[in-house]
């Protein structure tokens, strides 16, 4: 792990007080001073960097009794616009967000999974783009970046996807298309980082410095952050919880080993398990993943058998991959998120809920949470504007944190 400089303290610092504008609404300094524990020479010099760019605003001035009257500051919402932009195999969905992280305005384009090409998947994340910027009523030239996630492993230093099992990408350069085709800043990350930052601004993570943020859907994966550090790896391909084996020679994967946990938990693999239980169910050959959790959900609610067999062994299956995380890592906090978690909490988590105590050491259970996520529309496009708005006040030379670093 890189040594901490002087620079990288007043980063820190800086999103300190960032952290805590969005955590307080407006605020005084005075009050960003107790919030964050800095001093109260710190805040004011860090609150004149911030409105020397246009990144605050002072809203009110108000008088505390005795003394000069005091500023109450806030982020301003106007000084630019961000999109945020999760890529999955099955569909492109952007929002644009004003400076304070507020949605203005969405779109959603479905993609084919059967389709891999660049060129189709560039046009599909240009399109979702421009609904959402259209829905917004945002001008182009008011945009200070774009952040787009994509499935598998990416390098976001060198903005290229280095591999994406589904499509079979390899060092792809999509940073750099997109960037031609948008004629904007562009930032590239995978959904894991997203979704784990995400939480971490808006989430669970406002509360505990450790945990982990389980993703299901067309794949699975978490995003980890373990004392208040968003975890990266080597090469930013930490959190492929989603390819650690679950069963010895099982299911194939697309990745192209057996037994992975995505294999089970994935969409296809919860159409693998019913089909498994009942080869006939109706649920079963939807047009797409989304219909077919939409049918489950459908029978979870209506009592269906064999749906309830499913969500039993799914649980099963999700309770023993989720031991063997939380017995490596001893994070206290787990929270499930991502469109086929949204869909199907409502039974899913009460039933890993009893069935995790069965697959967690004693040591780590005491304290374990498990929930839902918190966190308001698209985890993984709220993640992507976080970036990006990180990297707009890098570019303005307020540097993202060290925390943000590869760790």
């Amino acid at each position: 792990m890189a040594r901490h400089t002087a620079q990288d303290l007043r980063s820190e610092n800086r999103f300190a007080v960032l952290h805590a504008l969005f955590d307080l609404g407006p605020s005084s300094r005075q009050e960003l001073a107790r919030h964050t524990g800095l001093s109260q020479a710190t805040v004011t010099t860090l609150v004149g960097e911030f409105l020397a760019e246009g990144v605050l605003v002072i809203t009110a001035r108000e008088r505390g009794g005795v003394g000069r009257p005091y500023e109450r500051l806030a982020i301003d919402p106007g000084r630019g616009r961000i999109v945020g932009v999760d890529v999955a195999e099955t569909y492109v969905a952007a929002a644009v967000y004003d400076l304070t992280l507020g949605v203005l305005g969405e779109g959603e384009v479905a993609l084919d999974e059967h389709e891999n090409g660049q060129g189709y998947v560039v046009d599909g994340i240009v399109a979702a783009i421009g609904q959402a910027v259209d829905a917004g009523g945002t001008g182009r030239d008011r945009i200070v970046g774009v952040g787009v996630s994509m499935p598998g492993h990416v390098h976001p230093g060198a903005g290229v996807s280095v591999f994406a099992p589904n499509w079979d990408w390899h060092d792809v350069r999509i940073e750099e298309l997109l960037a031609d085709r948008l004629e904007l800043p562009v930032h590239v990350d995978n959904p894991l980082k997203a979704v784990a930052l995400s939480e971490m601004w808006f989430g669970v993570g406002r509360g505990v410095d450790s945990m982990a943020v389980v993703n299901l859907g067309t794949g699975v994966g978490a995003g980890l952050a373990l004392d208040g550090s968003l975890i990266r790896g080597a090469t930013n391909n930490a959190g492929e919880w989603g390819h650690t084996l679950l069963e010895l020679d099982g299911r194939p994967c697309r990745c192209g080993r057996r037994g992975c946990v995505e294999a089970y938990l994935g969409a296809a693999g919860l159409e693998a398990t019913l089909a498994a239980i009942t080869p006939d169910h109706p649920a079963l050959g939807r047009r797409g993943q989304r219909d077919f959790v939409v049918a489950v959900a459908e029978g979870l609610a209506a009592g269906d058998p064999a749906v309830r067999e499913l969500l039993a062994r799914t649980a099963r299956y999700l309770g023993a991959a989720l031991g063997d995380l939380v017995n490596l890592l001893n994070v206290p906090t787990i929270t499930l998120t991502g469109w086929m978690s949204r869909a199907l909490a409502e039974w899913l988590v009460p039933a890993v809920r009893e069935e995790l105590p069965r697959h967690v050491l004693p040591g780590s259970l005491p304290g374990l949470t498990l929930q839902a996520s918190p966190v308001p529309g698209n985890a993984v496009a709220l993640g992507m504007a976080a970036f990006t708005l990180e990297r707009f006040l890098e570019r303005l030379g307020l540097a993202s944190p060290a925390r943000a670093r590869v760790q």
